[in-house]
């Protein structure tokens, strides 16, 4: 029997109820019921999702399943009740002593850190033959960057996922710090920021021009300089480089459409266009000069900043100007979302969940739905439009095996083809580092553990608490 942390059993009754939940009012996980016709339990330890049958997305439903948080009927009901079943009034309510089913619970927090300590009644003691090894975790809230490397580099926090430049360093110089890979790029790929383009913007409209930009741009320079070379060389793709994303699709049928950096054929792709470079040096194609074209991000994300600075540079060398563009993030957040921008850069569906590559091709791709410009769009916001691409997004969810392959392949044809979007580096979902000087046998790739690099506190990394020692 699975126990929450206040002693009641967790049943399907707390798992419909959670799911209801989104039905009921707008909350973060709404949007799963455009996709679910009910759920239901099925006695007290099994629950049955029925899809919609006018869109049953069976890859977005079982990312429901990794996704929502369970909630506690008995405590949430009663909350509801004492709200009038009002959400503005419901989300005042103070969550002090989180209950849940995990082996940890609330133990205390103030504005420096949080600290939740093991629950030796946890019910998972049956399961995994003991309990985790460390009585309490803490969350040190640092005031920046700089001071949460400090602490780690010096042995006083034991996991860091925050992007810190350099770490080889660190164990170079004697440090008993270790990344899950033990060689570069030393993280596992979990998205791929991209750059967007405005499709109804003179010259961006040219699916040649866009190409010929992709080809030019320094991915290893990016690699190298933004990310410390944290990300592996770039294969475009809508799929991550990863075994599991690369197996859903035929490389071998994409491999001729897929670039690399070459300027030389980047400048004889433009100049075989009609795109001839003026006295300035830049290209003019029907009567349109090829820029200035302005590529942004928000100030201060540092890593993405140097990025599009060397896709400036490197469109320079093939006539094309590129000019950066740093506002704050509300504003960039706006300008991505209404269209009003040249070229953009954001992460389409950074999760790692099991919807993946389809929701980050639905993200760049999928124009159903999609609001023209000047109004709110929450995917495809280079507002790209292709039938047949809408089609395959489409059917994915509907079909499995080589039938699910050969759409993908398809698909990620039409991307490589119309370049909407360019990739730019590959970036972990965490930055799964660790410090051994108190507690060691963290797991690393090829350990034999097959425990994700998920900072030991989230999902399947928590078994890491269950083989550390000190």
């Amino acid at each position: 029997m699975i126990n929450m942390n206040d002693g009641k059993p967790f049943t399907s009754d707390d798992v419909v109820y959670t799911y209801k939940l989104g039905q009921k009012y707008e909350i973060n996980w709404s949007s799963y019921w455009d996709y679910i016709q009910d759920v239901t339990a099925d006695g007290p330890n099994a629950v049955k999702i029925t899809l919609n049958p006018a869109n049953p997305n069976k890859l977005t439903v079982t990312e429901s399943i990794e996704l929502i948080p369970m909630l506690p009927k008995h405590i949430w009901e009663a909350i509801e009740t004492k709200a009038n079943n009002v959400l503005a009034e419901i989300r005042k309510e103070f969550n002090e002593n989180p209950v849940g089913t995990g082996p940890y619970k609330m133990h205390f927090y103030n504005d420096q850190k949080i600290t939740v300590v093991r629950d030796d009644n946890y019910w998972g003691k049956a399961l995994f033959g003991k309990l985790p090894a460390p009585k309490y975790i803490t969350h040190v809230i640092y005031k920046d960057n700089a001071a949460g490397d400090l602490a780690f580099k010096n042995g006083q926090v034991d996991v860091s996922q925050q992007f810190t430049p350099q770490v080889w360093k660190m164990w170079e110089g004697g440090a008993p710090v270790k990344t899950y890979l033990k060689d570069a790029p030393y993280y596992l790929p979990g998205s791929m920021p991209s750059i967007f383009f405005n499709m109804t913007k003179k010259g961006l409209d040219n699916a040649d021009v866009r190409k010929a930009i992709a080809m030019a741009i320094d991915y290893k320079k990016i690699s190298q300089l933004a990310m410390s070379g944290y990300s592996a060389d770039m294969k475009p793709s809508l799929t991550l480089d990863t075994p599991a994303e690369s197996s859903l699709l035929d490389q071998d049928a994409i491999k001729s459409l897929q670039w690399t950096t070459d300027v030389e054929a980047a400048n004889k792709l433009l100049d075989s266009i009609g795109a001839k470079k003026g006295k300035d040096g830049i290209r003019v194609l029907n009567g349109e000069r090829l820029g200035p074209f302005e590529v942004e991000c928000p100030y201060g994300w540092s890593d993405w900043n140097a990025a599009l600075e060397i896709v400036a540079q490197s469109a320079k060398a093939i006539g094309i100007e590129i000019r950066t563009k740093f506002p704050e993030a509300p504003v960039w957040t706006n300008d991505l979302q209404t269209g009003k921008f040249d070229i953009i850069m954001n992460t389409p569906a950074g999760n790692v969940t099991p919807a993946n590559p389809w929701n980050r091709s639905r993200t760049i791709m999928y124009s159903k739905g999609v609001a023209p410009i000047g109004e709110m769009a929450f995917w495809n916001w280079g507002r790209y439009k292709n039938e047949r691409a809408d089609q395959i997004i489409d059917k994915i969810p509907t079909v499995e095996g080589a039938e699910a392959k050969a759409l993908y392949t398809e698909l990620t044809q039409i991307w490589l083809k119309d370049v909407p979007s360019i990739p730019l580096m590959y970036r972990p979902w965490v930055f799964y580092t660790v410090n051994e000087s108190v507690w060691k046998g963290f797991p690393v790739d090829g350990d034999g553990s097959n425990i994700p690099p998920q900072i030991a506190i989230d999902g399947a990394g928590i078994r890491a608490l269950y083989q550390i020692t000190n």
